[in-house]
């Protein structure tokens, strides 16, 4: 009788699918709750595709390895339970070559940001199948040649080319990873480019010693049992600690789920730390607004930016207004510090200049065709053809409404009560009484000459 060595069912398999179900929902949990917890907005474009594949990669390399594995036991033979469709097909090019790919794309782009200083020039759905072409060919040789018999096995001269994929991708990891060591990243991404290289590493070798052990030694009933099991909970392993240590999204990475003090990091701008990025305080100064004076000018003042950029989410139109003060908050970085420009800048290109963001601005053709394609994403003159195009239609529509709008009001007299506390302030900044008063000690009715301290005698000191 057929054993569970070649059918699936043994009590290690069942162990061993577990660890894949836990971790693959682990892997779910954790690119789910940072977004849920910190209301953070969904990034759009490779930012949110790229780590959506590799969530789709993992589950197709852990579906393969317990298909292909015959971890679990069917009681009939299925035309959906191929060896080439699960041990060639969803494990190679859709499975652990989408989950390499990924991580090789996301390490390209940030060579290409911070070192070429532009933008990927090919987009991510050309990069991504590019990258995976030499796994699609080496399926379909797997395909065309059928070295694999009934057990999902291939011949020794077959694992060995095949294990040189996962090595070959790991040193284009290492190579890249180095070539961009010497930036000084704000979010730790190339801490966590060598944390993924080395739990790549140390995963592909195991599995690489059990796969050949699997696929050599089919004789020997224990070490197929033992070395399934071994296959199925490293790759569990290596899924959720690859997309762990994931850089796809800086202000997300800085929210840790473990640390309460990030919680009150909302915006670009005050994760990389630019003053006067965060909330209104009370040293903030107050502007005695001239309609006639030109907007621009108006924008300076952070209580008169807030007010106006309320009155134009209120109508719809806030993208300009929040664009504006973003590119107001990149002006306050220093051109001496071109790695935080550029993580401001390539924030705002996401969330403003690229088509589809979620907050796109309305600019010409022209002008975001040469954000898009500039050679220097740190040059301080990047959004100025933006700036004054939309500062243009601003004064066109929103400022012509926003004088007359109970937004103004709201302004003004807020204005108003803060000149009044101010001018308190002043006039109680030399009454020492405890009283709000404006009446000088010495001329106070209530005002008491101080009492002397008893003497030692026993008298009283009115006495003497």
């Amino acid at each position: 009788m057929t054993g569970c060595d070649v059918i699936g069912g043994c009590p290690s398999d069942y162990v061993a699918l577990s660890v894949a179900i836990l971790s693959f929902l682990i892997l779910l949990l954790r690119s789910t709750l940072p977004f849920l917890i910190h209301k953070v907005p969904r990034p759009k474009g490779s930012s949110f595709w790229i780590p959506t594949i590799q969530i789709v990669a993992s589950f197709n390399l852990l579906l393969s390895l317990a298909m292909s594995l015959n971890v679990v036991r069917f009681h009939r033979k299925h035309w959906w339970q191929s060896c080439y469709l699960w041990a060639v097909w969803v494990n190679g090019p859709l499975g652990f070559g989408l989950l390499l790919s990924c991580r090789l794309i996301q390490a390209a782009h940030l060579y290409s940001v911070f070192v070429k200083r532009r933008l990927f020039p090919i987009r991510s759905y050309i990069s991504l199948p590019l990258a995976l072409l030499p796994w699609v060919a080496w399926a379909t040789l797997l395909h065309v040649k059928q070295p694999l018999n009934n057990r999902c096995h291939m011949g020794t001269q077959w694992v060995g080319p095949y294990m040189c994929f996962p090595v070959v991708y790991i040193a284009a990891l290492v190579c890249i990873t180095g070539a961009i060591h010497h930036i000084e990243f704000k979010f730790d991404e190339l801490k966590d480019l060598w944390r993924a290289i080395l739990v790549t590493m140390f995963s592909v070798g195991v599995w690489v010693v059990a796969y050949v052990l699997n696929e050599t030694h089919e004789e020997k009933t224990w070490l197929q049992v033992t070395t399934r099991c071994l296959l199925l909970v490293v790759a569990s392993f290596l899924v959720v600690a690859f997309f762990s240590i994931s850089f796809s999204h800086p202000l997300v990475s800085v929210m840790s789920l473990n640390k309460k003090e990030s919680f009150n990091l909302k915006t670009m701008g005050e994760a990389l730390g630019i003053p006067d990025s965060g909330s209104l305080s009370q040293n903030d100064a107050t502007l005695d607004v001239d309609p006639n004076d030109p907007l621009d000018k108006l924008l300076q003042n952070k209580r008169f930016l807030l007010s106006f950029m309320e009155f134009a989410d209120s109508c719809l139109a806030g993208e300009s207004v929040h664009f504006y003060s973003e590119v107001q908050q990149l002006e306050k970085i220093p051109v001496t510090d071109p790695v935080k420009r550029i993580y401001m800048v390539r924030h705002i290109i996401e969330k403003y200049i690229s088509a589809g963001s979620r907050m796109e601005v309305n600019i010409s053709h022209r002008t975001r065709h040469e954000i898009l394609t500039t050679l220097d994403l740190a040059h301080p003159d990047l959004f100025k053809n933006a700036v004054n195009e939309l500062l243009h239609l601003i004064n066109m529509n929103l400022a012509k409404d926003y004088w007359s709008s109970m937004f103004f009001l709201k302004f003004k007299e807020e204005a108003a009560m803060r000149s009044v506390d101010r001018e308190l302030e002043q006039v109680n900044g030399w009454n020492f009484s405890p009283r709000f008063s404006s009446v000088h000690c010495p001329d106070d009715p209530f005002y008491q000459i101080p009492r002397d301290p008893p003497s030692h005698d026993g008298h009283g000191s009115y006495l003497q």
